[in-house]
Order: C-alpha cells, then sequence, then structure tokens
C-alpha cells in the first residue's frame, strides 16, 4: 500500500524531528490521500515530494505564500484525525508483525491475502 519514495530530499530541514515528522506524514498521505481535495493534494505533493517551498508553490499555483501555509497545516490536520479515527496505518502495522511472528503456512497465507 505504500509508496517507495526517496525520503532524502527532507534532510535538508532543520532537524532529525522534521525528518521524523514528515515520513510520518508521507505515510499517511499513502494510506487517506484519496480523501483530500485535488487542490490539497496538488499542495501536499508540491511542497513534500517536489520538494518546493512555500514561495515556489505560490507563484506556480498563483495563489497567496500564506494560503499554502495554511492549506498545508489544515492537510496535515486531516492526516492526523483520519489516523487517529481509521487507525489504517497501526493496524497495517500490526498485521505486518504479526505475519511476521506467525508459523502456520495457512494462517501465514490468509493474513498476507488481508495485505
Amino acid at each position: 500500500m505504500v509508496k517507495n519514495i526517496d525520503l532524502n530530499y527532507k534532510i535538508l530541514r532543520k532537524d532529525k524531528g522534521d525528518i521524523m515528522d514528515n515520513t510520518y506524514l508521507i505515510i499517511l498521505y499513502d494510506y487517506y490521500g484519496e480523501l483530500l481535495t485535488l487542490r490539497e493534494k496538488e499542495y501536499f505533493e508540491s511542497y513534500y515530494f517536489d520538494n518546493l517551498s512555500l514561495s515556489e508553490i505560490s507563484n506556480n499555483l498563483n495563489v497567496s505564500r500564506n494560503a499554502i501555509s495554511k492549506s498545508l497545516k489544515t492537510i496535515k490536520e486531516k492526516l492526523n484525525t483520519f489516523e487517529e479515527k481509521l487507525k489504517l496505518y497501526e493496524k497495517d502495522k500490526k498485521l505486518k508483525k504479526i505475519i511476521k511472528i506467525v508459523k502456520d503456512k495457512t494462517i501465514l497465507e490468509m493474513l498476507k491475502e488481508l495485505e
């Protein structure tokens, strides 16, 4: 479900906490991105995947820098809310842990079908 993403682009950010937060947001985007509007997806992808600054996004899309900043904050909140309510990422991590420790081949195959 999670896309293969080169996460090295965020090394330019301030510290490890920011990198971890950004990585977590990208993972949540993989799970819940389809629940965002097209405009929200465009802002998120421009900032996190294309590594554009707020000013660059603002110039490219002809929207104020402040509007981009507010939208990104709202998107982060939405993604976190989706995970709080639906817990898809949390459940997926638990399922992968269970799959690693299950020895019975029949049960293992059934679990892999759930992935």
